[in-house]
Order: structure tokens, then sequence, then C-alpha cells
């Protein structure tokens, strides 16, 4: 479709109200979003009444800092303390809580590790010391993220007869 003196008229109009090129295209119909750049240049306009808005906000306004727990002070007690080794928590499944860090606050020395769903606005990430300096991660997570692989169980001449007896 050409660019008639109604249309340049319209799209003149659209332009100075401040209208998106894309916002244009739809009104006027038959013509793409560049088309309407290339004519807007062409015509050399250039000011606009107000820039176009987008439909969502492109900033997040950041949450509050957690506010940070410290232990409440122990009363010393003059009884000599046994002493007790240190506590070996097993392999086995990790219980998840809440991290501490969020995006704004994760520092370099800290488990990167991210807890929930990136979309909702309880991610956060572990937060807690790296267990050394190539690590992103500390302890707890490192078990998890480089865990050994699982050896392949050698499969018998029986199992697989049975299993080619399925596809025959």
């Amino acid at each position: 479709m050409g660019w008639t003196d109604e249309r340049v008229e319209t799209l003149k109009k659209l332009w100075l109200d401040g209208l998106s090129a894309s916002q244009i295209a739809k009104q006027l119909g038959g013509v793409t979003r560049n088309a309407v750049i290339g004519k807007v240049h062409r015509l050399g306009l250039s000011g606009r009444a107000a820039p176009s808005h987008p439909s969502r906000p492109a900033f997040k306004a950041p949450r509050p800092p957690r506010p940070i727990q410290t232990p409440a002070p122990r009363a010393r007690t003059a009884e000599p303390r046994a002493h007790h080794a240190p506590v070996v928590r097993p392999p086995g499944p990790f219980v998840e809580l809440a991290g501490t860090a969020t995006v704004l606050t994760l520092g370099a020395h800290m488990c990167k590790w991210p807890i929930g769903d990136p979309s909702s606005n309880d991610f956060t990430f572990c937060g807690r010391r790296a267990s050394d300096e190539a690590s992103p991660y500390c302890i707890d997570h490192a078990r998890v993220a480089y865990a050994p692989p699982q050896g392949k169980k050698k499969s018998s001449v029986a199992e697989l007869t049975r299993s080619l007896r399925r596809y025959i």
C-alpha cells in the first residue's frame, strides 16, 4: 500500500502525539514498523510531544534486605566441657532452607546456589561462605553439584535377552 497524502498526515499526527512506530503501523494498516520509521526519517520528523511508554516498567525496585539475626549471647559457665567429636552429616538428602542473599547482595565469596523459582519474588541464593576460592558453592551445595558419577551396573545375559524379547 502506498503513502497517500492522507496517510502521511495521519502518520505525522500520530508521530507527534508520541505513538511508537509499531503502534502507528497497526493503526495505518498495510505498512510495517520499519516502513513507518523510514517515512519518518524521510519526512524529517524528529520532535515528539511525549516519548512512547513501554507497557511494563523496565526497573523493579529491589526488596528491602532481610534483617540479620544474631544469636543471643550465652552466659559462660565454669563447668568444664567434655570434648565432642564434630558432627558429620550423612551424604543423604539435603534439606534446603531459604537463602540469605539476593542478586544485589551476593558477594564474591558467597555460595551462589539458587534457591526457589527465579521468576518468583522469593528467589534467593544460599549466601553461606563458599568452600574455597575455586568453588562458587558452600560445602553442602558442592557435594550436590559435584557428585561423583554413578557407576553403571553391568547387564547380565539374562537381562539382555529379556529386554530384547520385548521388542521382538
